[in-house]
């Protein structure tokens, strides 16, 4: 296939184990979207579905319908509880008997942090790889474009988060609110973050958090190198603001995640089960090749 600019439902866009080991058989693959998009877009989730089919043949692809509609599920991108929108994932994948021995995860932007608190919440049925493509680990401090067809919703949410991010009514009903990491105000960002200080051991620490977690084969992120939607790109690979300011940026191994061991990704590093990947376009753009050669390895 020649090569194509893959691209589709950036931040806000409004269109957007081990069972297997012993068989033949290829490993399902589950997808998750991020905000603005849907399940079955067929320029975004819809188009990565059939690519993934084209590239694996045989292979079973679910892509996660949050709610009981395309309405729905893309409505609930914005204003559906984080922590609600993991439950009812959890609940489909044990459900769903195809994915009884595991399957591979590849979350794009919001759905990369969300599939992350999948796999450390619901270890059954088992992740195997979990690929985060432009997914925003340590959180996000402003959005420099709202890119989409509803610019209406997105000056909204900007609106709102401008009233105050961490407000209990926000944090509760507004996803973006739940992933707000503010660098200079960590203490309420601790304190008040429904779902990121959770997930990221912040808060009361959950052991079953980090154990679940290195179960992971892969964990594979993916940050994009003209990144202009996602504040900072760095959140892409766990890097984000030194706290009391703005500007200058941390890496993971510099993190306090890391150097504590929260969630077990020193340890993950030192096996090498993680990996940094770049692609060199804006929020969620990249080729043919690039999927290929970096992505498609761990699929198979």
């Amino acid at each position: 296939m020649g090569k194509f600019t893959f691209c589709f439902a950036t931040f806000f866009a409004s269109v957007l184990t081990c069972g297997w080991a012993a068989t033949n058989e290829t490993i399902p693959a589950v997808i998750w979207h991020g905000m603005g998009d849907s399940c079955c877009n067929p320029f975004s989730m819809g188009s990565i579905k059939r690519m993934l089919e084209e590239k694996i043949p045989g292979i079973y692809v679910r892509s996660l319908m949050i709610g009981d509609s395309i309405i729905e599920d893309m409505e609930n991108g914005y204003f559906m509880n984080a922590n609600d929108q993991v439950k009812q994932v959890c609940d489909k994948l044990a459900s769903d008997p195809k994915l009884k021995n595991g399957y591979n995860a590849l979350g794009f932007s919001q759905g990369g942090q969300f599939f992350r608190a999948v796999a450390q919440r619901c270890p059954s049925p088992p992740m195997i790889n979990l690929i985060s493509f432009g997914g925003q680990h340590q959180g996000v401090y402003g959005f420099p474009h709202c890119p989409g067809e509803n610019y209406t919703i997105c000056n909204y949410i900007r609106k709102l988060l401008n009233l105050g991010a961490y407000e209990s009514w926000l944090q509760d009903n507004l996803v973006q609110a739940e992933y707000w990491h503010d660098p200079l105000n960590e203490k309420l960002y601790r304190e008040k973050s429904v779902f990121l200080a959770d997930i990221n051991q912040e808060r009361e620490v959950k052991p079953a958090y980090k154990t679940n977690l290195m179960q992971l084969k892969n964990f594979v992120m993916v940050m994009f190198g003209k990144d202009t939607m996602v504040d900072p790109k760095e959140t892409e690979w766990f890097g984000f603001y030194d706290p009391g300011q703005g500007k200058v940026k941390y890496t993971l191994q510099e993190s306090a995640l890391y150097k504590k061991d929260l969630i077990g990704l020193q340890q993950m590093d030192k096996d090498k089960k993680l990996h940094f990947l770049t692609a060199m376009g804006d929020h969620l753009q990249f080729t043919d090749e690039f999927f290929d050669k970096e992505i498609l390895p761990f699929l198979k």
